[in-house]
C-alpha cells in the first residue's frame, strides 16, 4: 500500500463538494449538488447526482456539468426535479437564473421558465403543474412583460451609480437589484404564466439568503405562508411575523392575506406545512429578551394561538425544521458540545432526542410513507468533507442505522495522512468549563516539541466544531507541523444561551480570557514548544487576533494572522449587518462612544508590537476592507512587522481556486518567517 502523505492545498481542492440533498416522495432515491473545483481552470462547476436509497446502486450523474445549478428539488409525483441554473439552450444563454425541469430517470433538462429577472428559489405546486418562486420586481409594475421591458431598460443603461433609499441594500458581495423588491410568483408550466401574488399589495419577503426558504406551500395548493417584516422599512436584524396567504378559487374568491403569527416579543421564520397540511411550524426566538435567544420549532394556530417545542431544551435550531411523512413529529437539527446533530421532536409530546452523535449535519431532507420516513442527511466530520446517508427511522424514531450513499472522495482519502482530532476541557473566564478541539499533524510524537497555531473561529455566534472546512482546514493548517487549536470561547452557540449571551456588551473581554487560559493549558503540555506559539482567525476570530495584539502580553505570540477582522467599531458601522451589531455592543457610538470604544481594537493600537499578516477582499461587505487596510496601515505607521494580501476580486471568504492557494501560502511563508526567535519589538509612537 502506497505511503500517505499529509494533505496539501491542491488535495483540498481535489475534493468534491457534496451541496444540497433532496429525497424523492417516497424515500427511493436521493438527488444532491456535487460541485467539483479546478485549480488549472480557477473555477468550479456543478453537477446534479442521483443516488439510491438503499445504496444498491452505484450513483450516477443527472445533469452536465453548469454554472449555478442548484436547488434541486423532486416533483410530488417524483417523475421530475426542477433545479436553478443559468444554461445555454435552444441557441439562447441565460441572463439571469431560470428554473429547469429534468426526468427523474435521466435525460435533458429543459428551461421551464423565461422570466427576465431571473428565479431566486422555488416550491412546487402539489399538482405538479408549476411552481411558487420568489423574485426581485420592481413593485409598481403590473406583468411578466412589464418586468421584462424594465429588465431589458435596465441592463441598456450606461450609468454605473447604485442610488438607493433602502436600509437593507447589500448582502455579503452584492447589492439588492436597484429600486427592486422580493415577491412571490407562481408560474404554469402549461401556460407559461407568471402571476405576481404580491402585486399591488405591501407584502414582500425579507431581504436575506434565500436558502432555506423563508416560505412554504400548503398540501392542498391553496396556501401560502411566508416569513414578512412589519416594519415601515426593510431592515436587517428586525423580527418577522407569518403571513399566510389563502389563493383565490376557481369561483373568483380574491386572495386573502392574514397574519397567523406577530409577537412584539418574537422573531418567526421559516413556516413549513405538515405533508397533510393541517399542521403549520415555524421557527421563533423570544428576542424581546435578547438578540441572542435560541431559534426554536413552535406550532402556529388559529386566531394568532401559538406553542413553543422545547422551551426547556437549551439548544438552538438551525435552519428549516422538517416534518415527518405522518407529521406528528419533527426532524431538525441543533448543535450540542462543538457538534450539530440531527434531532426529532414528537411533537405532542414535546420531546427532542438527538438521533447522531457525531459529526456536523450539513444538510436534511425526509421520504418516504407515513410511519415509516426516510431520513437523508449531509454530514461533515473532522477528518472527511460532506457523506451522504440515509436512514429509515420508524414512528419512536428507532430504526436501522445510516447507510452511506456514495463514495465521492474516499481515493483521494485514502492516499492521505490526517492527524488525529481530540477535543479538551480547560477552565476559562468566569471558571467555566470551555472546549478546545486539538488538531495534530500527522505522525505527531508526544516526546517532541511541536509549535502551536490558534485557529479563532468567526461569529461570534458559531462554534468551531466537528467538520471539515476548506477556507480555515485544520488539518491543512497542522500539515506543516503545527498543532491547530480550535477555542469554543465564552460567546460560542452549542454550550447553551447563557454562555452564548455572556459576551454581549463586553466584547473580546471573556473570549480574550478564554484563549489566553487555553495557552496556559497547551503551555504546560511536554509536547508544546511555548516560545513558539502563533494566533490567526477570520472576521470575528480575526476582531480576537487584533485585540489579542493590543492585549497580550509582548513577545508571548510569535505572529498573528487576521483575515476580515474587525479593527475599527466605528468604521465597521459600514457593514451589511450594522443594524445588529449595536446589539452585541450593548450601545450605539452616537450614544455611548466609551462603550464602543472599549469593545474596539484600534483603540488599543498603542500596545500593538506583535507582528501581524492582514488579509482582506475588496468585495467584503460584511467587514468592510477599510478595517484590514487599517490595521494594517496601522502597523506600518508604528514600526511593527506587518504583511498585507488583499484580494479584489474576494469577498468575506477566499472562494478562486488559485486566490486560495495563494492565501495558504501566505500564511505558511509568514509562521515559517517568524518561526525563529522574534527581534526585539521597537514601536514607533
Amino acid at each position: 500500500m502506497p505511503k500517505r502523505a499529509a494533505i496539501s492545498i491542491e488535495d483540498l481542492w481535489r475534493f468534491e463538494r457534496i451541496g444540497e440533498v433532496a429525497v424523492a416522495p417516497d424515500g427511493s432515491r436521493v438527488v444532491c449538488s456535487v460541485t467539483t473545483p479546478s485549480m488549472e481552470d480557477n473555477d468550479s462547476r456543478t453537477q446534479l447526482w442521483l443516488l439510491d436509497a438503499a445504496a444498491r446502486r452505484a450513483p450516477r450523474p443527472l445533469t452536465r456539468f453548469g454554472r449555478k445549478c442548484g436547488q434541486p428539488v423532486w416533483s410530488p409525483r417524483g417523475d421530475r426535479i426542477a433545479f436553478v441554473a443559468k444554461r445555454a439552450q435552444q441557441g439562447a444563454s441565460d441572463d439571469q437564473p431560470q428554473l429547469y425541469l429534468i426526468p427523474a430517470d435521466g435525460g435533458e433538462a429543459r428551461r421551464a421558465s423565461d422570466f427576465a429577472p431571473g428565479i431566486e428559489a422555488f416550491r412546487w405546486l402539489p399538482d405538479g403543474r408549476g411552481v411558487v418562486f420568489a423574485a426581485w420586481v420592481w413593485p409598481d409594475l403590473k406583468g411578466a412583460h412589464a418586468q421584462a421591458r424594465a429588465f431589458a431598460g435596465f441592463n441598456a443603461r450606461k450609468e454605473t451609480g447604485y442610488a438607493t433609499g433602502e436600509a437593507n441594500y447589500r448582502l455579503f458581495d452584492h447589492q439588492h437589484p436597484m429600486g427592486r423588491v422580493l415577491h412571490l410568483l407562481t408560474l404554469d408550466f402549461g401556460s407559461g404564466r407568471i402571476v405576481d401574488l404580491f402585486e399591488g399589495t405591501h407584502h414582500q419577503l425579507p431581504r436575506v439568503d434565500l436558502q432555506p426558504l423563508p416560505f412554504d406551500v400548503s398540501a392542498d395548493g391553496r396556501r401560502i405562508a411566508f416569513a414578512f417584516d412589519p416594519a415601515a422599512e426593510q431592515m436587517a436584524g428586525q423580527r418577522r411575523t407569518i403571513v399566510e396567504l389563502t389563493l383565490g378559487s376557481p369561483r373568483g374568491a380574491r386572495p386573502a392575506f392574514r397574519t397567523v403569527a406577530d409577537d412584539e416579543a418574537w422573531d418567526f421564520d421559516l413556516p413549513r406545512y405538515s405533508p397533510q397540511g393541517d399542521r403549520l411550524v415555524a421557527v421563533a426566538a423570544n428576542v424581546g429578551v435578547a438578540h441572542t435567544m435560541p431559534a426554536k420549532p413552535a406550532l402556529l394556530g388559529r386566531g394568532g394561538r401559538w406553542r413553543l417545542l422545547g422551551d426547556a431544551w437549551d439548544h438552538e435550531v438551525l435552519g428549516a425544521p422538517v416534518w415527518s411523512r405522518d407529521g406528528r413529529a419533527l426532524y431538525c437539527r441543533a448543535e450540542q458540545q462543538g457538534r450539530c446533530l440531527l434531532w426529532r421532536c414528537a411533537v405532542d409530546e414535546d420531546r427532542f432526542e438527538p438521533l447522531t452523535q457525531h459529526g456536523w449535519v450539513q444538510g436534511l431532507g425526509v421520504g418516504g410513507a407515513p410511519g415509516d420516513d426516510v431520513v437523508v442527511t449531509a454530514v461533515d466530520g473532522h477528518s472527511h468533507p460532506v457523506r451522504v446517508f440515509a436512514q429509515r427511522a420508524g414512528v419512536d424514531g428507532g430504526g436501522e442505522a445510516p447507510r452511506r450513499l456514495e463514495r465521492f472522495n474516499d481515493a483521494l482519502l485514502a492516499r492521505l495522512d490526517l492527524g488525529e482530532v481530540q477535543a479538551v476541557r480547560f477552565e476559562g473566564a468566569l471558571g467555566d468549563d470551555v472546549q478546545m478541539w486539538l488538531t495534530f499533524p500527522p505522525g505527531f510524537d508526544a516526546r517532541r516539541k511541536y509549535p502551536v497555531l490558534h485557529v479563532i473561529h468567526g461569529g461570534p455566534q458559531i462554534a468551531a466544531g466537528d467538520n471539515f472546512g476548506y477556507r480555515w482546514n485544520a488539518h491543512l493548517l497542522a500539515s506543516r507541523g503545527h498543532v491547530v487549536a480550535q477555542v469554543n470561547y465564552h460567546g460560542s452557540t452549542s454550550f447553551g444561551h447563557a454562555f452564548k449571551h455572556s459576551i454581549v456588551g463586553r466584547l473580546a473581554e471573556l473570549e480574550f480570557q478564554d484563549l489566553e487560559a487555553a495557552t496556559d493549558w497547551l503551555r504546560a503540555q511536554r509536547w508544546v514548544d511555548a516560545k513558539r506559539l502563533f494566533a490567526s482567525g477570520g472576521s470575528y476570530g480575526g476582531f480576537l487576533v487584533a485585540w489579542m495584539n493590543g492585549h497580550a502580553a509582548p513577545g508571548r505570540y510569535r505572529a498573528y494572522v487576521c483575515h476580515a477582522g474587525v479593527f475599527d467599531r466605528v468604521a465597521t458601522f459600514a457593514a451589511d449587518s450594522y443594524p445588529d451589531r449595536p446589539k452585541d455592543l450593548g450601545a450605539l457610538y452616537w450614544d455611548d462612544m466609551a462603550a464602543v470604544l472599549a469593545q474596539s481594537p484600534h483603540n488599543f493600537a498603542q500596545a500593538m508590537n506583535t507582528p501581524t499578516l492582514v488579509i482582506h477582499g475588496a468585495l467584503d461587505y460584511r467587514v468592510p476592507d477599510c478595517n484590514g487596510l487599517a490595521f494594517y496601515n496601522t502597523l506600518k505607521r508604528r514600526g511593527v512587522a506587518a504583511r498585507l494580501l488583499w484580494f479584489p476580486d474576494e469577498n468575506h471568504w477566499v472562494l478562486k481556486p488559485r486566490n486560495s492557494r495563494q492565501w495558504y501560502g501566505e500564511v505558511f511563508d509568514w509562521l515559517a518567517q517568524h518561526d525563529r526567535p522574534p527581534a526585539r519589538a521597537t514601536g514607533r509612537r
